[in-house]
């Protein structure tokens, strides 16, 4: 099993999510993040003085999926959040030992 962990811009949430929904990945995780690659940040202008954001608000998805599933949701992650632009995201996968499902206590594959 891996964990697919994806930081993207906030606003492909959807079309992501629609995407591993249509390769029959249902599960996921997200969380509102910010943080900062090669865009650097910018600078803004609010009441006259201006203000450097260092940190620009992203999307990270977790996603747990059988080995087999894995370029498929990889494939379907980068389709729908690729905008051609600086800071589309990453991609982040790493290995998953054991998951245990707490309401029936199944495991792993069974898990998911």
């Amino acid at each position: 099993m891996k964990k697919i962990e994806a930081v993207i811009k906030p606003f492909k949430l959807d079309e992501v999510r629609e995407a591993l929904s249509e390769v029959n990945i249902s599960g996921l995780t997200v969380t509102e993040v910010k943080g900062f690659g090669r865009q650097k940040g910018h600078t803004e202008l609010y009441r006259g003085a201006e203000y450097v954001v260092d940190f620009l608000p992203k999307i990270k998805l977790e996603v747990v999926v059988s080995d087999e599933m894995l370029e498929t949701a990889i494939d379907a992650i980068v389709k729908a959040a690729h905008t051609g632009k600086i800071g589309d995201g990453k991609i982040f996968v790493s290995s998953i030992e054991q998951v245990i499902r707490i309401r029936t206590g199944e495991l792993n594959e069974a898990a998911l």
